[in-house]
């Protein structure tokens, strides 16, 4: 039972070798490599008109996959909470979700060493209102944020450093139920990036606007399983990122999705 457990894993870097080996040599297609992403997260991976999932986050791996003939990708969308797990249990290969990194992260999963955007970190409240601007305006107030993301990190630590002054209301749903939540007055506000909360917000046609200096900004990662597949999937990936880097593609690819240039 024991190498019975092991041998998936054992199959699936045998197999993404021999998939990088062939297509280097002409010989046959890159194993598709399958990439956990929610789908539901406008403008970094969503569902386009045409049905298919994209987004900066998705387009950066064609972009990839352009550049590496070796690399081919499947994008399997799911709820947020699903994306961790799914990696760890090989449903996954890597994530790309705008994911930022943290400690945790970083000793469990390989993240790529290069990245490729920012995620900016900035309160949304509701449109109009001129009381709140920083997270200390919002002591005896509510502030709602999704379990488990980097926004939520970035706020507990901060709560925790000014006398755990903040509220926080969490929500298992997406962000859009936090800015309905505002607009409806249930909270006050949440923290999110601005570029994503405004793409779901303009969508909804939901009141809502960022406020205030941005609170972070910190780059974004792939996200591999850190095993002997995904050494060799890290390494290609950061290659690759590279190359687009140095060539400007990227940072055409930011600007023709947000306007400016957010590569990194």
């Amino acid at each position: 039972m024991k190498n019975f457990r092991i041998m998936p894993a054992v199959a699936l870097f045998v197999g993404l070798l021999a998939g990088f080996a062939g297509a280097a040599e002409g010989q046959s297609e890159a194993t598709a490599l399958k990439v956990g992403t929610m789908g539901t997260y406008e403008p970094f991976s969503f569902v386009g008109k045409d049905g298919q999932l994209t987004g900066y986050d998705i387009e950066v791996l064609r972009l990839i996959q352009k550049t590496d003939p070796t690399l081919k990708f499947e994008f399997i969308g799911g709820p947020w909470d699903s994306l961790f797990p799914g990696l760890d249990a090989d449903k996954f290969q890597l994530l790309a979700n705008q994911i930022t990194s943290n400690p945790d992260r970083k000793a469990k999963y390989y993240l790529t060493e290069n990245t490729y955007a920012l995620c900016v970190s900035q309160l949304i409240v509701k449109k109009g209102r001129k009381d709140i601007n920083s997270l200390k305006d919002l002591q005896g107030k509510k502030i709602g944020t999704t379990v488990g993301d980097s926004f939520t990190r970035l706020l507990e630590d901060w709560n925790k450093e000014n006398g755990n002054i903040l509220n926080i209301v969490y929500y298992e749903e997406d962000v859009t139920t936090l800015l309905q939540d505002i607009v409806n007055g249930r909270i006050d506000a949440t923290l999110n990036d601005p570029i994503m909360a405004m793409a779901k917000a303009k969508a909804q046609g939901l009141a809502v606007e960022p406020v205030g200096d941005r609170i972070a900004e910190q780059p974004t990662h792939f996200i591999i399983k850190k095993d002997k597949a995904g050494a060799v999937i890290k390494e290609k990936l950061d290659a690759a990122l590279a190359k687009i880097k140095a060539d400007g593609s990227l940072s055409r690819l930011s600007i023709d999705w947000f306007g400016v240039d957010y590569s990194q």
